[in-house]
C-alpha cells in the first residue's frame, strides 16, 4: 500500500472518486462538513488541516484494496502525447532521354498527372521507396541518381522528398488501375502542359534542364 505524504485538495477528491461518493456521501464518510469537501474541489492545490490529513489517512488505510488501486490509478501521471508523425512520401523523377515519367492520378472528381510516389512507412528509406513505387505502379524499373530535397507540399501538406532517378528498364504500363488512369513518358519541353510549372518543385526544373 503506498504512504500519502501530504494531502491536498486534487489527492483528496481522487480519494473520494475512487470511493465512488457523492460529495455529500464523502463528507458524511470522513465526517467533516459538505463545505470542505467543495474546497477541495476548487482548491485543488490548497493543503488540508494536519487534524483532515490524519482522517484521510485513516480513511486511505481503511479502505478496500479495490478503492486504494482506483485512487492510485487517479495520481498517476498522464503519459506525454506523441507528437503524430508527419506523412512522408517519396517521388521518384525518372528521366529517359529527354523524356520523363508520369502517372495521371484519380482524383474523387478530376485526374491529375504526377510524378511516381509512394508513402514512407516508418523505418523505410525514401529512396528505396521511390524505386519501389515507380515498378509497383507503371513496370518502370529505375535507379536514384541524387536526392533533390524536400518540402511541406504546399497542397497535401505532407512531406515529400524528391529524387532524381534514371530509367533502366521496363515498358511503362498502368499496374495500378484503381488509383491511376494511365502512365506516360512525357517530353520534359511539354511537362509544363501536364503539372503546371508553378506547382513543380524547383529543384525539379533545375535538374529536368540538366538531364
Amino acid at each position: 500500500m503506498n504512504v500519502i505524504d501530504a494531502w491536498d485538495g486534487r489527492k483528496a477528491c481522487a480519494l473520494q472518486q475512487a470511493f465512488r461518493m457523492t460529495q455529500e456521501a464523502f463528507a458524511d464518510h470522513l465526517g467533516v462538513s459538505v463545505r470542505t469537501v467543495g474546497k477541495w474541489h476548487a482548491e485543488p492545490d490548497a493543503a488540508p488541516r494536519p487534524d483532515v490529513q490524519q482522517i484521510l489517512d485513516t480513511a486511505y488505510e481503511r479502505a478496500a484494496d479495490t478503492v486504494r488501486h482506483r485512487f492510485n490509478l487517479l495520481l498517476r501521471p498522464a503519459p506525454e502525447a506523441v507528437p503524430a508523425q508527419a506523412l512522408r512520401v517519396a517521388i521518384a523523377v525518372v528521366t529517359r532521354g529527354d523524356e520523363v515519367l508520369l502517372v495521371c492520378r484519380r482524383g474523387s472528381d478530376s485526374l491529375t498527372w504526377q510524378f511516381p510516389a509512394g508513402v514512407v512507412k516508418p523505418g523505410a528509406t525514401p529512396a528505396v521507396v521511390a524505386v519501389a513505387e515507380t515498378h509497383t505502379e507503371t513496370g518502370v524499373r529505375c535507379t536514384v541518381r541524387e536526392s533533390l530535397g524536400s518540402r511541406i507540399h504546399p497542397v497535401t501538406g505532407v512531406v515529400a522528398e524528391y529524387h532524381a532517378c534514371e530509367y533502366l528498364m521496363g515498358e511503362a504500363t498502368n499496374r495500378d488501375p484503381l488509383e491511376n488512369e494511365d502512365v506516360a513518358w512525357v517530353p520534359i519541353s511539354a511537362l509544363p502542359k501536364f503539372i503546371p510549372t508553378e506547382n513543380i518543385y524547383p529543384p525539379i526544373l533545375s535538374a529536368l534542364e540538366a538531364a
